[in-house]
């Protein structure tokens, strides 16, 4: 059954962790990522973005080494310290929507991953699995985790809201009015009550963080080879987790946007949809369908609801009956020939907050022809996807929390 482990965490220092802790990397602009680091030293985007140092921009594979360098000086200038003590570490955001998330942060198996007590549910790239290897080979480092869900557990409640009880080791709010906590877990009981109730367990699911999961599993693979001094505990068999209980994950769609109608008129598209919905324009009134196999669709300045026709479409198993998997299997591929929903650069996403009034505001603007919306898919539907075997259609799921890069930082 699955095994979780305490571990050593490099981490900030206390009066310098709301300087240094950032957002992944992808989800700045570019100006504000420079925005960001002329005004702070502090933050992780510099060990991150290491050719800012030099005014330089710098890509690829030769990137690497110069992260590991830039964290290296973040140590050496006493910005990061080791724990002494194997630990869990309780992460708590309350976000600005007073919504509260709470969970551990410590090492999952790269065995139970293998022997699949660690679910997938998505599809990952090889090119991007490689890369990703070979980033964390070189800088020898993770700082975001992966976030896996476990049913809510009594006995790791009852630990967590004790210590939580107590001051925080971290205590800060950020920009965007979100508060994070951290608490630093290793009395022995709680660590061994803790890993006796995920023993337990019959499997963990991956909620985020496929590709960074896999790839840490192909480097432990890989050093499982080379490594003459071998052994199961080494720390490059396990990766930096983030396990929260499954009544604490929110759960948004990723709406569609598609840039052109495949050639088709308004009224041939329109036609062409008939097949498989019932459709009533609802003008120019924003709508969000409140149900599964419903569908919003902003098109020429007016917004659609569009219903399967059940008698139209088999449910063959449960992948076919997903919502993101319906509109792939009725729409994009038949009607606007998009087959590769990774790599078409037809298609675009809009997940979390960015909802149908962000699609309306981008088509309007002439960059998109026609946006969809779905309601969120349930962490149920998520676990039985996984279950099943089948990965869903990608960005089907945009998953909170987010948790900040550079407040734990886990070696091997």
């Amino acid at each position: 059954m699955p095994k979780i482990i305490p571990f050593r965490a490099v981490r900030p220092t206390r009066d310098k962790v709301s300087l240094v802790a950032a957002r992944s990397y992808e989800s700045y602009s570019k100006k504000g990522r420079k925005f960001r680091m002329d005004r702070n030293p502090y933050s992780f985007l510099h060990i991150v973005n290491p050719g800012y140092k030099y005014q330089k921009e710098i890509t690829g594979k030769k990137t690497f080494t110069l992260v590991r360098n830039r964290y290296q000086e973040f140590k050496e200038d006493n910005i990061f310290i080791q724990d002494e003590q194997p630990s869990f570490y309780i992460y708590k955001i309350i976000d600005r929507d007073d919504r509260v998330f709470c969970g551990l942060i410590g090492g999952a198996s790269i065995f139970d991953y293998e022997d699949n007590r660690i679910k997938k549910h998505e599809d990952t790239l090889e090119d991007r699995e490689e890369l990703f290897k070979e980033y964390l080979d070189t800088v020898g480092f993770n700082a975001e985790a992966v976030l896996l869900t476990y049913p809510d557990n009594d006995a790791i409640t009852a630990i967590i809201n004790k210590v939580i009880e107590e001051r925080a080791e971290y205590e800060f709010t950020s920009t965007t009015r979100d508060t994070h906590y951290l608490w630093v877990l290793n009395d022995p009981k709680s660590v061994a009550t803790i890993q006796e109730a995920f023993a337990q367990m019959p499997q963990l699911y991956i909620a985020d963080g496929h590709h960074r999961s896999s790839s840490s599993y192909l480097l432990a693979k890989e050093h499982q080879k080379n490594d003459p001094a071998y052994h199961e505990e080494a720390t490059y068999n396990y990766f930096m987790s983030y396990f929260i209980p499954e009544s604490h994950v929110q759960i948004y769609e990723f709406n569609r946007l598609v840039k052109d109608l495949n050639g088709l008129s308004k009224e041939e598209f329109l036609i062409s949809l008939d097949t498989y919905f019932r459709i009533e324009n609802r003008g120019v009134t924003t709508y969000k369908p409140s149900k599964k196999h419903h569908f919003s669709m902003y098109l020429d300045g007016e917004f659609y609801s569009l219903y399967l026709r059940k008698s139209n479409y088999n449910f063959e198993n449960t992948l076919e009956a997903l919502d993101t998997q319906i509109l792939y299997k009725t729409i994009l591929e038949p009607i606007l020939g998009i087959s590769d929903l990774r790599n078409d650069d037809r298609i675009a996403y809009a997940g979390g907050k960015k909802d149908m009034m962000y699609v309306k505001n981008v088509i309007d603007k002439g960059e998109y022809a026609v946006g969809f919306g779905m309601v969120p898919l349930t962490m149920d539907e998520i676990k039985t996807i996984a279950d099943d075997g089948f990965t869903m259609p990608p960005k089907s799921t945009y998953i909170e929390p987010k948790l900040r890069s550079g407040i734990t930082i886990y070696e091997f």
